[in-house]
C-alpha cells in the first residue's frame, strides 16, 4: 500500500506539534518549581546568533499550517508573532492544529505535482508538492522542532527522547 500525501504530511505535522506543547508544558512547569521566569527560557537560544526558543515554536507552526495549507491549494493563515508565555505558545499550537486537522486528504491527496511557490527571504523558491513537504518543509518543521527541545535542555529541563518522540501507537 502506498503512503499519501495526506499521510505524509497532517499526522506527521499533528504528533510533532502536540509533542511540543507537552514538551512546553513540562517546561513550564519545571521552570515554575526552578523559580525560573518563564521569559527567561522563551527567550532562551543555543547561541547568540540563533533563534530563541518562541521564535523556534513560532516557525514550526508556521511550517505546519503553511504546508498543510499550501498542499491543500490554500493561502495559509497569518497568525501574528506576538507570544511572550507559554500560555501564549499554547495557543498559537492549538490554532495551528486546529488549521491543519481541519484540512481532509480530499484536499491533500492527488497534490504531489502542485505548484508551490514560497518566499524565503529574498529569495522565492518554487517547488512540486511532494518535493516541498519531504525536501523543505518537513526537515525544517523537525530543525525547529529540535532546536527548541535542544534550547529546554540546554537550559536544564528534564526531559528525553520519549518526551520529543511521543507515544508509538
Amino acid at each position: 500500500m502506498a503512503i499519501t500525501l495526506y499521510q505524509a504530511s497532517v499526522p506527521a505535522f499533528t504528533r510533532g506539534l502536540k509533542q511540543l506543547r507537552a514538551v512546553l508544558a513540562k517546561a513550564d512547569s519545571q521552570a515554575q518549581q526552578m523559580k525560573v521566569e518563564g521569559a527567561v527560557l522563551l527567550q532562551s537560544r543555543l547561541y547568540p546568533n540563533m533563534f530563541p526558543l518562541v521564535r523556534q515554536v513560532q516557525i514550526a507552526c508556521d511550517f505546519a499550517k503553511g504546508t498543510c495549507s499550501r498542499l491543500a491549494g490554500k493561502e495559509p493563515p497569518s497568525f501574528a508573532d506576538s507570544e511572550a508565555s507559554f500560555a501564549d505558545l499554547y495557543a498559537r499550537i492549538d490554532k495551528t492544529l486546529a488549521v491543519i486537522e481541519a484540512l481532509t486528504p480530499a484536499q491533500i491527496d492527488g497534490q504531489e505535482e502542485r505548484a508551490v511557490e514560497i518566499k524565503a527571504g529574498q529569495r522565492i523558491l518554487n517547488f512540486k508538492g511532494l518535493q516541498y513537504l519531504l525536501g523543505f518543509s518537513l526537515p525544517n518543521f523537525y530543525f525547529h522542532l529540535t532546536t527548541a527541545y535542544a534550547i529546554l535542555r540546554h537550559n536544564g529541563i528534564e526531559l528525553g527522547k520519549p518526551d520529543f518522540i511521543g507515544p508509538l501507537d
